[in-house]
Protein backbone atom coordinates (compact mmCIF):
# COMPACT_ATOMS: atom_id res chain seq x y z
CA UNK A 1 0.00 0.00 0.00
CA UNK A 2 1.24 3.53 -0.37
CA UNK A 3 0.26 5.49 2.14
CA UNK A 4 0.00 9.30 1.75
CA UNK A 5 1.64 11.97 4.35
CA UNK A 6 -1.34 12.38 6.55
CA UNK A 7 -0.82 14.40 10.21
CA UNK A 8 -0.37 13.13 13.32
CA UNK A 9 -1.27 14.80 16.91
CA UNK A 10 -5.01 15.34 17.88
CA UNK A 11 -6.37 14.86 14.52
CA UNK A 12 -5.59 11.02 14.80
CA UNK A 13 -7.63 10.28 17.91
CA UNK A 14 -10.89 11.66 15.93
CA UNK A 15 -13.55 9.67 14.80
CA UNK A 16 -12.51 7.87 11.57
CA UNK A 17 -14.20 7.29 7.85
CA UNK A 18 -13.35 5.79 5.17
CA UNK A 19 -13.84 7.05 1.77
CA UNK A 20 -13.71 3.87 -0.92
CA UNK A 21 -12.96 5.63 -4.73
CA UNK A 22 -10.88 8.75 -5.29
CA UNK A 23 -12.57 10.48 -7.81
CA UNK A 24 -13.63 14.37 -7.83
CA UNK A 25 -16.72 12.65 -5.48
CA UNK A 26 -14.71 10.89 -2.82
CA UNK A 27 -11.72 13.51 -3.01
CA UNK A 28 -14.35 16.13 -2.13
CA UNK A 29 -16.05 13.92 0.32
CA UNK A 30 -11.91 13.26 1.89
CA UNK A 31 -11.19 16.87 2.48
CA UNK A 32 -14.61 17.90 3.78
CA UNK A 33 -14.55 15.96 6.39
CA UNK A 34 -10.62 16.34 7.27
CA UNK A 35 -11.36 20.03 7.37
CA UNK A 36 -14.07 19.02 10.27
CA UNK A 37 -11.12 17.85 12.31
CA UNK A 38 -12.75 13.88 11.22
CA UNK A 39 -9.69 11.68 10.60
CA UNK A 40 -10.05 10.50 6.88
CA UNK A 41 -8.74 7.32 5.09
CA UNK A 42 -9.59 7.75 1.21
CA UNK A 43 -8.83 4.22 -0.96
CA UNK A 44 -8.71 3.85 -4.66
CA UNK A 45 -8.15 1.06 -6.55
CA UNK A 46 -6.06 2.96 -9.37
CA UNK A 47 -2.55 4.43 -9.42
CA UNK A 48 -3.67 8.20 -9.28
CA UNK A 49 -6.72 9.82 -8.25
CA UNK A 50 -9.04 11.75 -10.39
CA UNK A 51 -11.91 8.66 -11.27
CA UNK A 52 -12.93 9.37 -15.48
CA UNK A 53 -10.90 12.83 -15.11
CA UNK A 54 -7.31 11.90 -15.24
CA UNK A 55 -4.23 12.45 -17.77
CA UNK A 56 -1.92 10.00 -19.03
CA UNK A 57 1.88 10.12 -21.21
CA UNK A 58 1.76 9.25 -24.77
CA UNK A 59 5.51 9.50 -25.92
CA UNK A 60 5.95 13.57 -25.43
CA UNK A 61 2.50 14.33 -24.95
CA UNK A 62 0.18 14.73 -21.83
CA UNK A 63 -2.68 13.71 -22.81
CA UNK A 64 -6.01 14.07 -21.19
CA UNK A 65 -8.38 10.79 -21.36
CA UNK A 66 -11.36 13.34 -22.72
CA UNK A 67 -12.07 16.77 -22.49
CA UNK A 68 -13.81 17.90 -19.35
CA UNK A 69 -15.67 21.30 -19.40
CA UNK A 70 -17.58 23.50 -16.49
CA UNK A 71 -19.67 26.67 -16.25
CA UNK A 72 -20.31 29.26 -14.72
CA UNK A 73 -22.96 27.86 -12.44
CA UNK A 74 -21.26 24.68 -11.63
CA UNK A 75 -20.50 26.90 -8.36
CA UNK A 76 -19.36 23.18 -6.29
CA UNK A 77 -16.38 22.80 -8.61
CA UNK A 78 -15.84 26.19 -8.86
CA UNK A 79 -14.97 25.65 -4.97
CA UNK A 80 -13.21 22.23 -5.59
CA UNK A 81 -10.92 24.18 -7.92
CA UNK A 82 -9.96 26.73 -5.26
CA UNK A 83 -10.26 24.56 -2.38
CA UNK A 84 -6.90 22.58 -4.18
CA UNK A 85 -5.87 25.72 -5.18
CA UNK A 86 -6.15 25.01 -9.11
CA UNK A 87 -8.66 27.81 -10.18
CA UNK A 88 -6.06 29.70 -12.02
CA UNK A 89 -5.13 26.61 -14.20
CA UNK A 90 -8.67 26.13 -15.48
CA UNK A 91 -10.17 29.82 -16.08
CA UNK A 92 -13.45 30.46 -17.32
CA UNK A 93 -14.37 32.93 -20.18
CA UNK A 94 -15.11 36.48 -19.85
CA UNK A 95 -18.11 36.16 -21.67
CA UNK A 96 -19.72 33.00 -23.34
CA UNK A 97 -18.62 32.91 -27.24
CA UNK A 98 -19.21 29.19 -28.85
CA UNK A 99 -17.97 29.30 -32.59
CA UNK A 100 -20.39 27.17 -34.40
CA UNK A 101 -19.15 25.60 -37.91
CA UNK A 102 -22.00 24.59 -40.42
CA UNK A 103 -21.67 22.02 -42.86
CA UNK A 104 -24.90 21.26 -43.81
CA UNK A 105 -25.43 24.40 -46.12
CA UNK A 106 -25.34 24.04 -49.75
CA UNK A 107 -23.00 27.41 -50.08
CA UNK A 108 -20.91 25.38 -47.93
CA UNK A 109 -18.88 26.19 -44.91
CA UNK A 110 -20.74 28.94 -42.24
CA UNK A 111 -19.36 30.15 -39.19
CA UNK A 112 -22.12 31.19 -36.28
CA UNK A 113 -21.77 31.87 -32.46
CA UNK A 114 -23.49 31.62 -29.60
CA UNK A 115 -22.88 34.56 -27.31
CA UNK A 116 -23.83 36.79 -24.81
CA UNK A 117 -24.48 40.28 -24.24
CA UNK A 118 -24.16 42.16 -20.49
CA UNK A 119 -27.99 42.11 -20.54
CA UNK A 120 -30.26 40.19 -18.18
CA UNK A 121 -31.94 37.11 -18.64
CA UNK A 122 -33.23 36.44 -21.38
CA UNK A 123 -32.16 39.38 -22.83
CA UNK A 124 -28.58 38.19 -22.71
CA UNK A 125 -28.84 35.88 -25.80
CA UNK A 126 -31.19 37.97 -27.75
CA UNK A 127 -29.24 39.35 -29.80
CA UNK A 128 -26.70 36.07 -30.90
CA UNK A 129 -29.90 34.16 -31.41
CA UNK A 130 -31.65 36.91 -33.44
CA UNK A 131 -28.25 36.96 -36.11
CA UNK A 132 -27.79 33.14 -35.49
CA UNK A 133 -27.54 31.53 -38.79
CA UNK A 134 -27.94 28.45 -38.43
CA UNK A 135 -31.27 28.81 -37.67
CA UNK A 136 -34.73 29.98 -39.81
CA UNK A 137 -36.27 33.23 -38.79
CA UNK A 138 -39.31 31.28 -37.60
CA UNK A 139 -37.02 28.71 -35.69
CA UNK A 140 -35.35 31.48 -34.02
CA UNK A 141 -38.70 32.82 -33.00
CA UNK A 142 -40.04 29.35 -31.79
CA UNK A 143 -36.69 28.98 -29.67
CA UNK A 144 -37.65 31.77 -27.87
CA UNK A 145 -40.74 30.69 -26.90
CA UNK A 146 -40.11 27.35 -26.31
CA UNK A 147 -37.26 29.26 -23.69
CA UNK A 148 -39.76 30.67 -22.15
CA UNK A 149 -41.87 27.69 -21.86
CA UNK A 150 -38.77 25.73 -20.21
CA UNK A 151 -38.35 28.60 -17.84
CA UNK A 152 -41.65 28.29 -16.33
CA UNK A 153 -41.30 24.16 -15.54
CA UNK A 154 -40.67 23.15 -11.94
CA UNK A 155 -37.67 21.14 -11.08
CA UNK A 156 -39.07 19.83 -8.40
CA UNK A 157 -42.49 18.42 -10.28
CA UNK A 158 -41.58 14.15 -10.73
CA UNK A 159 -43.64 13.83 -13.48
CA UNK A 160 -40.87 15.96 -15.69
CA UNK A 161 -38.51 12.80 -15.05
CA UNK A 162 -40.99 10.30 -16.72
CA UNK A 163 -41.19 12.24 -20.07
CA UNK A 164 -38.25 12.83 -22.68
CA UNK A 165 -36.83 16.10 -23.58
CA UNK A 166 -37.25 15.50 -27.56
CA UNK A 167 -40.92 14.75 -27.08
CA UNK A 168 -41.22 17.95 -24.85
CA UNK A 169 -39.06 19.89 -27.71
CA UNK A 170 -41.22 18.61 -30.58
CA UNK A 171 -44.77 19.79 -28.43
CA UNK A 172 -42.96 23.21 -28.65
CA UNK A 173 -42.80 23.66 -31.95
CA UNK A 174 -38.66 23.28 -32.12
CA UNK A 175 -38.01 21.56 -35.33
CA UNK A 176 -35.67 18.61 -36.37
CA UNK A 177 -33.53 21.71 -37.32
CA UNK A 178 -33.57 23.63 -34.33
CA UNK A 179 -33.36 20.58 -31.93
CA UNK A 180 -30.10 19.93 -34.21
CA UNK A 181 -28.04 23.71 -34.37
CA UNK A 182 -29.29 24.55 -30.42
CA UNK A 183 -30.87 22.22 -28.44
CA UNK A 184 -29.26 19.17 -28.85
CA UNK A 185 -26.12 20.94 -28.97
CA UNK A 186 -26.16 21.98 -25.92
CA UNK A 187 -27.59 18.79 -24.39
CA UNK A 188 -25.48 16.37 -25.75
CA UNK A 189 -22.51 18.03 -24.45
CA UNK A 190 -23.92 18.52 -21.08
CA UNK A 191 -26.32 15.11 -20.59
CA UNK A 192 -24.49 12.83 -22.86
CA UNK A 193 -27.61 12.07 -24.70
CA UNK A 194 -29.96 13.02 -27.53
CA UNK A 195 -33.03 14.66 -27.07
CA UNK A 196 -35.18 11.98 -27.46
CA UNK A 197 -33.08 10.03 -24.98
CA UNK A 198 -33.08 12.31 -22.19
CA UNK A 199 -34.91 12.90 -19.26
CA UNK A 200 -36.63 16.11 -19.52
CA UNK A 201 -36.13 16.89 -16.09
CA UNK A 202 -32.28 16.89 -16.61
CA UNK A 203 -32.79 18.48 -19.57
CA UNK A 204 -34.62 21.21 -17.98
CA UNK A 205 -32.29 21.63 -15.11
CA UNK A 206 -29.24 22.64 -17.53
CA UNK A 207 -31.03 24.59 -19.60
CA UNK A 208 -32.81 26.62 -16.88
CA UNK A 209 -29.42 26.66 -14.90
CA UNK A 210 -27.11 27.08 -17.41
CA UNK A 211 -29.10 29.35 -19.94
CA UNK A 212 -31.75 30.92 -18.01
CA UNK A 213 -30.66 31.73 -14.67
CA UNK A 214 -27.81 34.73 -14.59
CA UNK A 215 -26.51 35.80 -17.60
CA UNK A 216 -23.09 34.66 -16.93
CA UNK A 217 -24.24 30.91 -16.19
CA UNK A 218 -23.02 29.33 -18.84
CA UNK A 219 -19.44 30.56 -19.47
CA UNK A 220 -16.92 28.45 -20.20
CA UNK A 221 -14.26 26.95 -18.38
CA UNK A 222 -11.86 24.29 -18.67
CA UNK A 223 -8.76 23.30 -17.98
CA UNK A 224 -5.17 25.03 -19.27
CA UNK A 225 -3.22 22.03 -18.21
CA UNK A 226 -3.36 18.29 -17.59
CA UNK A 227 -6.27 17.21 -16.08
CA UNK A 228 -4.13 14.83 -13.77
CA UNK A 229 -2.36 18.01 -12.62
CA UNK A 230 -5.66 19.29 -10.75
CA UNK A 231 -7.43 16.17 -10.12
CA UNK A 232 -4.13 14.10 -8.68
CA UNK A 233 -1.27 16.15 -8.41
CA UNK A 234 -3.48 19.27 -6.58
CA UNK A 235 -5.51 17.55 -5.00
CA UNK A 236 -3.14 14.43 -3.78
CA UNK A 237 -1.05 17.77 -2.39
CA UNK A 238 -4.38 19.47 -0.94
CA UNK A 239 -5.23 15.99 1.00
CA UNK A 240 -2.04 15.62 2.22
CA UNK A 241 -2.33 18.95 3.84
CA UNK A 242 -5.60 18.16 5.27
CA UNK A 243 -3.97 15.14 6.74
CA UNK A 244 -6.09 12.78 5.20
CA UNK A 245 -4.37 9.18 4.34
CA UNK A 246 -4.43 8.41 0.88
CA UNK A 247 -3.94 5.03 -0.54
CA UNK A 248 -3.84 4.22 -4.46
CA UNK A 249 -3.39 0.92 -6.25
CA UNK A 250 -5.84 0.00 -2.97
CA UNK A 251 -9.05 -2.07 -3.55
CA UNK A 252 -11.83 -2.44 -1.54
CA UNK A 253 -13.20 -6.21 -1.08
CA UNK A 254 -15.45 -5.79 1.38
CA UNK A 255 -17.50 -3.40 3.69
CA UNK A 256 -19.77 -5.21 6.91
CA UNK A 257 -21.12 -3.58 9.81
CA UNK A 258 -20.54 -4.61 13.44
CA UNK A 259 -23.97 -3.57 14.40
CA UNK A 260 -23.08 -1.20 16.84
CA UNK A 261 -22.31 1.62 14.93
CA UNK A 262 -18.50 0.72 13.46
CA UNK A 263 -17.65 -0.87 10.16
CA UNK A 264 -14.68 -3.41 9.14
CA UNK A 265 -13.53 -1.97 5.26
CA UNK A 266 -11.22 -4.56 3.98
CA UNK A 267 -8.29 -4.47 1.35
CA UNK A 268 -5.76 -6.82 0.82
CA UNK A 269 -3.36 -7.00 3.96
CA UNK A 270 -5.37 -4.73 5.97
CA UNK A 271 -8.67 -4.61 7.91
CA UNK A 272 -9.77 -0.69 8.63
CA UNK A 273 -11.97 0.26 10.99
CA UNK A 274 -14.54 3.37 10.72
CA UNK A 275 -17.01 5.12 12.13
CA UNK A 276 -18.81 6.09 8.67
CA UNK A 277 -18.19 4.95 5.60
CA UNK A 278 -18.67 6.40 2.12
CA UNK A 279 -18.78 4.87 -1.36
CA UNK A 280 -17.60 7.09 -3.58
CA UNK A 281 -17.73 4.73 -7.01
CA UNK A 282 -19.79 3.82 -9.75
CA UNK A 283 -23.48 2.34 -9.38
CA UNK A 284 -22.21 -1.34 -9.99
CA UNK A 285 -19.17 -1.38 -7.74
CA UNK A 286 -21.29 0.14 -5.32
CA UNK A 287 -23.96 -2.46 -5.38
CA UNK A 288 -21.35 -5.43 -5.01
CA UNK A 289 -20.17 -3.39 -1.84
CA UNK A 290 -23.45 -2.58 -0.10
CA UNK A 291 -24.08 -4.86 2.44
CA UNK A 292 -27.49 -6.25 2.81
CA UNK A 293 -30.77 -3.99 3.35
CA UNK A 294 -28.08 -0.61 3.08
CA UNK A 295 -30.94 0.40 0.40
CA UNK A 296 -34.55 -0.99 -0.09
CA UNK A 297 -33.91 -2.01 -3.60
CA UNK A 298 -30.75 -2.22 -4.45
CA UNK A 299 -31.23 -3.77 -7.72
CA UNK A 300 -32.30 0.35 -9.10
CA UNK A 301 -28.82 0.63 -9.09
CA UNK A 302 -28.01 -1.92 -11.60
CA UNK A 303 -31.02 -0.91 -13.56
CA UNK A 304 -29.50 2.91 -14.10
CA UNK A 305 -27.94 2.64 -17.39
CA UNK A 306 -24.31 4.11 -18.91
CA UNK A 307 -23.36 6.01 -21.62
CA UNK A 308 -19.89 6.28 -23.63
CA UNK A 309 -17.66 9.06 -24.48
CA UNK A 310 -15.58 8.66 -27.47
CA UNK A 311 -12.05 10.79 -27.88
CA UNK A 312 -10.72 11.60 -31.03
CA UNK A 313 -7.03 12.46 -30.85
CA UNK A 314 -5.40 14.16 -33.78
CA UNK A 315 -1.86 15.97 -34.10
CA UNK A 316 -0.95 17.62 -36.77
CA UNK A 317 2.39 18.99 -38.13
CA UNK A 318 1.63 22.93 -38.41
CA UNK A 319 -1.30 25.04 -36.77
CA UNK A 320 -4.61 24.80 -38.08
CA UNK A 321 -6.93 25.86 -35.82
CA UNK A 322 -7.10 29.27 -34.89
CA UNK A 323 -9.13 29.17 -31.85
CA UNK A 324 -9.28 27.54 -28.34
CA UNK A 325 -12.32 25.71 -29.79
CA UNK A 326 -15.35 25.16 -32.11
CA UNK A 327 -18.23 23.05 -32.59
CA UNK A 328 -19.96 21.59 -35.60
CA UNK A 329 -22.88 20.93 -37.58
CA UNK A 330 -23.65 18.83 -40.31
CA UNK A 331 -20.93 16.23 -39.44
CA UNK A 332 -19.93 13.57 -36.95
CA UNK A 333 -17.61 16.03 -35.23
CA UNK A 334 -19.20 17.67 -31.99
CA UNK A 335 -16.75 19.61 -30.13
CA UNK A 336 -13.17 20.06 -31.04
CA UNK A 337 -10.11 21.60 -28.60
CA UNK A 338 -6.64 23.09 -29.15
CA UNK A 339 -4.38 20.86 -26.32
CA UNK A 340 -0.96 21.51 -27.56
CA UNK A 341 0.16 23.97 -25.28
CA UNK A 342 -1.56 21.69 -22.59
CA UNK A 343 -0.05 18.51 -23.83
CA UNK A 344 3.65 19.80 -24.26
CA UNK A 345 3.27 19.37 -27.85
CA UNK A 346 6.20 21.58 -28.60
CA UNK A 347 5.71 22.34 -32.46
CA UNK A 348 2.61 21.41 -34.68
CA UNK A 349 -0.70 21.32 -32.70
CA UNK A 350 -2.91 18.76 -31.50
CA UNK A 351 -6.98 18.85 -31.42
CA UNK A 352 -9.06 16.75 -29.34
CA UNK A 353 -12.52 15.79 -30.51
CA UNK A 354 -15.41 15.41 -27.98
CA UNK A 355 -17.74 12.67 -29.06
CA UNK A 356 -20.40 12.21 -26.37
CA UNK A 357 -24.04 10.02 -27.00
CA UNK A 358 -20.98 7.64 -28.88
CA UNK A 359 -22.73 4.39 -28.89
CA UNK A 360 -22.69 3.75 -32.45
CA UNK A 361 -18.53 4.59 -32.57
CA UNK A 362 -17.28 3.30 -29.16
CA UNK A 363 -16.05 -0.25 -30.42
CA UNK A 364 -15.37 1.08 -33.95
CA UNK A 365 -11.59 -0.09 -34.90
CA UNK A 366 -9.00 3.22 -34.80
CA UNK A 367 -8.59 2.38 -38.92
CA UNK A 368 -12.32 3.01 -39.48
CA UNK A 369 -12.28 6.01 -36.82
CA UNK A 370 -9.30 7.38 -38.61
CA UNK A 371 -11.04 7.07 -41.98
CA UNK A 372 -14.42 9.03 -41.40
CA UNK A 373 -12.72 12.13 -39.04
CA UNK A 374 -10.24 13.26 -40.80
CA UNK A 375 -12.12 13.92 -44.24
CA UNK A 376 -14.25 15.69 -41.42
CA UNK A 377 -11.62 18.02 -40.01
CA UNK A 378 -10.47 18.75 -43.70
CA UNK A 379 -13.95 19.82 -44.61
CA UNK A 380 -14.21 21.88 -40.86
CA UNK A 381 -10.61 23.32 -41.00
CA UNK A 382 -9.43 24.39 -44.34
CA UNK A 383 -5.73 24.50 -42.96
CA UNK A 384 -5.55 20.48 -42.25
CA UNK A 385 -5.62 19.73 -45.71
CA UNK A 386 -1.51 20.69 -46.75
CA UNK A 387 -0.96 19.42 -42.97
CA UNK A 388 0.94 16.19 -42.07
CA UNK A 389 -0.93 14.13 -39.03
CA UNK A 390 1.67 12.33 -37.04
CA UNK A 391 -0.14 10.99 -34.66
CA UNK A 392 -3.93 9.82 -35.10
CA UNK A 393 -5.46 8.05 -31.84
CA UNK A 394 -8.39 7.43 -29.12
CA UNK A 395 -9.51 6.80 -26.13
CA UNK A 396 -13.03 5.43 -25.16
CA UNK A 397 -14.77 5.89 -21.73
CA UNK A 398 -17.28 2.58 -22.43
CA UNK A 399 -19.09 4.27 -19.12
CA UNK A 400 -18.39 7.44 -18.84
CA UNK A 401 -21.30 9.05 -17.28
CA UNK A 402 -24.76 7.01 -15.99
CA UNK A 403 -27.53 7.24 -19.20
CA UNK A 404 -30.08 10.09 -18.48
CA UNK A 405 -33.12 8.64 -19.68
CA UNK A 406 -36.31 9.19 -18.49
CA UNK A 407 -37.24 7.75 -15.19
CA UNK A 408 -33.51 7.86 -14.34
CA UNK A 409 -34.64 10.19 -11.22
CA UNK A 410 -36.35 7.61 -9.15
CA UNK A 411 -33.33 5.32 -9.23
CA UNK A 412 -30.84 7.49 -8.20
CA UNK A 413 -30.04 7.11 -4.28
CA UNK A 414 -29.45 10.13 -1.74
CA UNK A 415 -26.24 10.12 0.39
CA UNK A 416 -27.73 8.25 2.97
CA UNK A 417 -28.85 4.32 3.68
CA UNK A 418 -30.41 2.39 5.64
CA UNK A 419 -27.24 1.40 7.42
CA UNK A 420 -26.41 4.00 9.92
CA UNK A 421 -22.89 5.06 9.11
CA UNK A 422 -22.65 3.67 5.62
CA UNK A 423 -22.94 6.75 3.12
CA UNK A 424 -23.13 6.81 -0.99
CA UNK A 425 -22.09 9.46 -3.09
CA UNK A 426 -20.83 9.68 -7.21
CA UNK A 427 -22.61 11.47 -9.91
CA UNK A 428 -25.08 9.20 -10.23
CA UNK A 429 -26.39 9.58 -6.70
CA UNK A 430 -29.58 12.22 -6.71
CA UNK A 431 -27.79 15.28 -6.75
CA UNK A 432 -30.61 16.72 -9.50
CA UNK A 433 -27.70 17.65 -12.06
CA UNK A 434 -26.27 15.11 -14.86
CA UNK A 435 -23.28 13.47 -14.90
CA UNK A 436 -20.89 15.73 -14.80
CA UNK A 437 -17.74 16.95 -12.62
CA UNK A 438 -20.38 19.23 -10.83
CA UNK A 439 -22.46 16.64 -9.64
CA UNK A 440 -19.91 14.59 -8.80
CA UNK A 441 -18.20 17.55 -5.94
CA UNK A 442 -21.85 18.17 -4.98
CA UNK A 443 -22.51 14.84 -4.04
CA UNK A 444 -19.19 14.84 -2.44
CA UNK A 445 -20.10 17.77 -0.18
CA UNK A 446 -24.25 16.02 0.72
CA UNK A 447 -22.14 12.84 1.49
CA UNK A 448 -19.99 14.71 3.69
CA UNK A 449 -23.01 16.68 5.37
CA UNK A 450 -24.31 13.62 6.07
CA UNK A 451 -21.65 11.80 7.96
CA UNK A 452 -20.56 15.08 10.10
CA UNK A 453 -24.52 15.09 11.07
CA UNK A 454 -24.33 11.39 12.24
CA UNK A 455 -21.34 12.02 13.89
CA UNK A 456 -22.41 15.16 15.68
CA UNK A 457 -19.99 17.70 14.29
CA UNK A 458 -20.44 20.80 12.87
CA UNK A 459 -19.68 21.09 9.01
CA UNK A 460 -16.77 23.56 8.17
CA UNK A 461 -17.82 27.41 7.98
CA UNK A 462 -16.35 26.91 3.96
CA UNK A 463 -17.59 24.01 2.15
CA UNK A 464 -20.75 25.37 1.52
CA UNK A 465 -19.52 28.25 0.03
CA UNK A 466 -21.02 27.23 -3.28
CA UNK A 467 -24.21 27.34 -2.38
CA UNK A 468 -24.34 31.37 -1.62
CA UNK A 469 -22.12 31.49 -5.22
CA UNK A 470 -24.90 30.14 -7.00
Amino acid sequence: MTHGTGSGGPVAQARHAVVVGGGLAGVTTALALADAGVRVTLLEGRPRLGGLAFSFRRGELTVDNGQHVYLRCCTAYRWFLDRIEGAALAPLQDRLDVPVLDLARPEGRRLGRLRRDALPVPLHLGRSLAAYPHLSLADRAKVGRAALALKGLDLTDPALDTQDFGSWLAAHGQSARAVEALWDLVGVATLNAVASDASLALAAMVFKTGLLSDPGAADIGWARVPLGDLHDRLARKALDSAGVRTEVRTRVTSVSSHGDGQWSVEVPGETLQADAVVLAVPQREAHDLLPAGALDAPERLLEIGTAPILNVHVVYDRKVLGRPFFTALGSPVQWVFDRTEASGLRQGQYLALSQSAAQDEIDEPVAVLRERYLPELERLLPLTRGAHVKDFFVTRERTATFAPTPGVGHLRPGARTKASGLYLAGAWTATGWPATMESAVRSGVSAADAVLGALGRPRPRHLFDFEEAA
